[in-house]
């Protein structure tokens, strides 16, 4: 079984990928998309995207990462992800899922899942590119407006000889709106054994994870907003699994964990990223530590990077105390 951290665009960066990596469970994270238009990428926007390029592809804590690519192009595509790889991106990930309305304007993400036959041929690509030794994957919806060509869908993806393949289990006119239809992975699994499937959408709790795995008969899953909600889940599915104990993280290790990140230590980042960044994940974090309100209230109005790690800090020293 193995637990992936997904990709969200403008969410899971580089540092976020660092701190729930450290906080362990994952054995594999994939980037956020990487846009390909009409060109061979340079290093330097493979490695802002994926900064782990300069440490062998891995996090800090030794998760490799795989970069995303999005786009609509297989020849674009297919020289992207050589030059991916050669940097040291582990295997590649193509998105057909991003149901963003700027991105399926372009003709990528989601609203590919129209054209199967165009899935087919920027998989076929990519795979014919790539070397053997590195995995190619998708992620895909269930469809676009509904799910009457899932099966097509997903056949694009195998007949085009990918590794694997992550199903969000949703459609994008369903968006991210509950609940995720993890019943309807359930056949495509049960018509090819030789890929690996992924399971992703909806998945909040241990409860939800093992749902997720019934239902969609698939050992693997994908946890994304779920792992910023609960940011020790996959540790916790990881121990379940191995009829170990865990003991959730309390507010204080959250605390703990953003203080002692690197969020705010980047002289090349925004001062207002670490601002930013940590009034957006307690938004998550609200729906699992009630304190994650006292806190937001707090610094609901700050900027500066300096004075919101300053309220952190006091903030974990009366949650210590």
């Amino acid at each position: 079984m193995k637990l992936i951290l997904a990709p969200m665009e403008g969410v899971v960066d580089f540092k976020m990928r660092q701190l729930l990596t450290d906080i362990g469970g994952f054995d594999l994270c994939v980037t956020e998309f990487v846009r390909v238009v009409d060109q061979k990428l340079p290093r330097r926007v493979f490695t802002r995207y994926c900064p782990e390029l300069h440490n062998d592809g891995y996090t800090r804590a030794g998760t490799p990462v795989r970069i995303q690519l999005l786009g609509q192009h297989p020849q674009y595509l297919a020289e992207n992800a050589v030059k991916a790889v050669s940097l040291g991106s582990h295997g590649i990930d193509l998105n057909f899922g991003c149901p963003a309305k700027t991105v399926n304007k372009s003709k990528g993400g989601a609203v590919l899942l129209k054209e199967p036959e165009q899935i087919y041929r920027i998989v076929k690509a990519v795979r014919d590119a790539v070397d053997d030794d590195h995995i190619v994957t998708a992620k895909i919806r269930l469809g676009f407006d509904d799910c009457s060509n899932s099966e097509e869908i997903f056949d694009a993806v195998v007949q085009a000889k990918a590794n694997g393949i992550a199903i969000h289990a949703r459609t994008k006119r369903d968006g991210y709106r509950p609940p995720a239809y993890w019943d309807k992975i359930a056949p495509l699994v049960a018509k090819n054994e030789d890929i690996q499937i992924v399971a992703n959408g909806e998945i909040w709790n241990l409860d939800d994870a093992n749902n997720a795995r019934q239902q969609s008969h698939c050992n693997n899953i994908m946890l994304g907003r779920g792992a910023l909600a609960m940011p020790d889940l996959a540790a916790w599915i990881k121990a379940s699994d191995a009829n170990e104990h865990h003991t959730k993280l309390t507010w204080y290790d959250i605390l703990y964990h953003i203080v002692h990140s690197s969020m705010h230590d980047d002289e090349l980042m925004s001062k207002r990223y670490f601002a930013n960044r940590t009034k957006q994940w307690l938004g998550y974090l609200k729906r699992n530590y009630e304190q994650a309100h006292n806190l937001f209230d707090d610094i609901r109005t700050l900027h500066d990077k300096d004075e919101v790690l300053a309220v952190l800090k006091r903030h974990a020293e009366g949650a210590n105390s």
